[in-house]
């Protein structure tokens, strides 16, 4: 695998307005591609947001399949963690609130003695770490 390989990680959601203003209103992450089936579309065909920055190797894409939803099963583990390398805002933990996310105790103590972690709406857990990948 070359370095510069991109990480795309996808998830479930059973609402796909609600995720959006939870990442892109709440987090601050972009749209990156959108796909809406049309009216009539046939069983299988998917509804799914791209959020992440331009920038970045990676993305989140949120499906939904309005004919056969995939309930999402999160557990306390399933992680996305974002390093800050500073302290998380307690203005961006509210943003995240307001939009939708839940901030709750982490299942590990790590993540709670060097981060905040909010659930959004599909109940998946973002951890906010005050610490650097380097010293992850």
């Amino acid at each position: 695998m070359t370095q510069d390989a991109h990480i795309r990680i996808a998830r479930p959601t059973l609402d796909l307005a609600a995720a959006e203003r939870f990442w892109c209103g709440g987090l601050g992450l972009t749209v990156l591609f959108r796909h809406e089936p049309g009216p009539g579309a046939p069983p299988g065909e998917h509804a799914l947001l791209m959020v992440g920055r331009p920038e970045a190797a990676w993305h989140l894409e949120l499906v939904h399949d309005a004919h056969d939803p995939v309930v999402p099963r999160p557990t306390p583990e399933d992680l996305l963690v974002i390093y800050l390398g500073t302290e998380v805002p307690g203005e961006l933990v509210e943003r995240l609130e307001a939009h939708g996310g839940r901030r709750v105790l982490a299942h590990n103590p790590y993540w709670e003695e060097w981060g905040v972690t909010v659930e959004d709406p599909d109940g998946y857990r973002l951890v906010l770490s005050t610490r650097t990948w380097s010293n992850a």
